[in-house]
């Protein structure tokens, strides 16, 4: 290859693991605000995208985490800021003290970026896995899927999922130091860091396996990698537990504010099973209906030979999501950064006639963008 071939065979590879994706990312959130404004009877699209969680993201970034349990006038036990990991709302108070942006817009200005680079990365992390064009498709089916409007929120799923791909992304090629930077970044930003953890930690046995009496003195790396990322979780859980007094404080936090108990996936059984046979709703039946096809979506990623750390990441995701109970319309933005779901259809696509790629994407896309706009505007309650 000529030299004058090979900048324009490195121009065109940046422009497709950067240039692309930003762009399907732009034009999503240019899309989705648009119908948000659309949708909103009073046109306060701002409002819309600090609502619920947000405000709590917030506040524990504007005034820190409580000292404490907090309870209402009753006395009883209720939800406050512990519940929520640091990642998110540290990153928003120091963009909120670099650039002097008040907070609420610190948050919006963090997910926008985070998501950007969630866009990238995951385009390059399917390109590696796969090729070009499912790289992309990966992306475009991220950015639009039916709650993508959590990366327009100050919610943390934009930023876990720009540090699961940068840490599924740089394990594959063997940044060992910068995929553990990254996977602790993610524990400390939902508990469901831990399934990316344990995703870090199998990538470290595989290559441990592969590489034996080779390796050498490098060996440690990924080793001290997945033992960073596990610490990650862990070490959150008990500093709220010592900040509170009791070990089990963020659990009892979790339970009193959102509802949110392991049982094994028995709410999520019979949600779907009443939805299914007497829902009075459509976005419940919906819902019920998107459970199903996750789970579908995620056993025809088990007969794919997935590279086993995105497989055991999702399917963990997945089980933590599904496994638990509490509000099930927030079920969709949950699974949100799980990916793994996402890798049947985006092959598909990749391997489709590019008109029929297009005219699949475009439609997925009109209906995800709009459904997110719907649930955080007409729809009543929390997401």
């Amino acid at each position: 290859m000529t030299p004058v071939a090979e900048v324009l065979e490195r121009k065109r590879n940046a422009s497709i693991l950067l240039a692309y994706p930003l762009g399907l990312y732009a034009l999503s959130r240019l899309v989705q605000l648009c119908l948000v404004w659309w949708m909103a009877d009073d046109g306060k699209v701002r409002d819309r995208l600090l609502a619920w969680d947000g405000g709590h993201f917030v506040r524990v970034a504007e005034e820190g985490y409580p000292t404490g349990y907090t309870y209402n006038a009753e006395g009883v036990l209720v939800g406050n800021g512990l519940a929520f990991f640091p990642g998110y709302p540290m990153l928003v108070r120091l963009t909120h003290f670099v650039t002097r942006l008040d907070y609420p817009t610190a948050a919006i200005t963090v997910s926008w970026i985070a998501g950007g680079a969630a866009a990238v990365l995951l385009c390059a992390l399917g390109t590696r896995l796969y090729d070009e064009r499912a790289g992309l498709a990966l992306t475009a089916l991220f950015c639009t899927q039916p709650m993508a409007m959590a990366l327009s929120m100050a919610y943390s799923e934009a930023l876990f999922t720009a540090l699961v791909a940068g840490m599924l992304l740089f394990a594959h090629r063997g940044d060992w130091l910068l995929a553990g930077a990254l996977g602790l970044g993610a524990a400390l930003t939902r508990p469901t860091g831990a399934a990316a953890a344990i995703a870090l930690a199998v990538a470290a046995g595989i290559t441990l396996y592969r590489g034996r009496g080779t390796l050498g003195t490098a060996a440690w790396k990924p080793v001290a990698a997945a033992l960073v990322a596990l610490a990650g979780v862990p070490a959150y859980l008990l500093w709220v537990g010592m900040r509170v007094g009791d070990l089990g404080a963020w659990f009892d936090i979790q339970t009193a504010g959102w509802g949110t108990t392991f049982d094994y996936g028995t709410s999520s059984f019979k949600f779907v099973r009443d939805a299914l046979r007497a829902g009075d709703g459509w976005v419940q039946v919906s819902i019920a209906w998107m459970v199903i096809g996750v789970v579908i979506l995620a056993a025809v990623a088990l007969t794919m030979r997935i590279w086993p750390p995105l497989t055991v990441y999702g399917l963990l995701v997945l089980v933590l999501v599904l496994g638990q109970g509490g509000y099930y319309h927030s079920k969709p933005r949950l699974l949100v950064p799980a990916l793994l779901i996402l890798v049947p259809p985006a092959v598909a696509l990749a391997r489709a006639r590019p008109r029929t790629a297009a005219l699949v994407l475009a439609g997925c896309g009109a209906f995800g963008l709009w459904y997110g706009s719907y649930l955080i505007t007409a729809w009543h309650y929390a997401i």
